[in-house]
């Protein structure tokens, strides 16, 4: 079964920096491919990053020079480093862990931009 524990999440006030950590359990965590969802009040939860298995990178384009997503994959850990936040990037972010067609979600953890 698979588990996934998000911690970092807080305020932050604009141009701050936040480190968002998953520790995932339950699986072989070098072949999944992991990700961070977030969803703003009101709208629908969108991909922020993504990384597969393999190494390759996907960033929304709102987020792109502004994010990055390490994997430690001795550690079973995926860290979200967010710089240079905006008011637009509060939200609940969600770890995500996907192989062959199927995903699992962590419970989220809030993040809030403002002054």
């Amino acid at each position: 079964q698979v588990q996934l524990a998000e911690s970092g999440g807080g305020s932050v006030q604009p141009g701050g920096s936040l480190r968002l950590s998953c520790a995932a359990s339950g699986i072989i965590f070098s072949v999944y491919a992991m990700g961070w969802y977030r969803q703003a009040p009101g709208k629908q939860r969108e991909l922020v990053a993504r990384l597969t298995s393999g190494g390759s990178t996907n960033y929304a384009d709102s987020v792109k020079g502004r994010i990055t997503i390490p994997r430690d994959n001795a550690k079973n850990t995926v860290i979200l480093q967010m710089n240079s936040l905006k008011p637009g990037d509060t939200a609940v972010y969600y770890c995500s862990a996907g192989r062959l067609g199927a995903q699992s979600w962590g419970q989220g953890t809030q993040v809030t931009v403002s002054s």
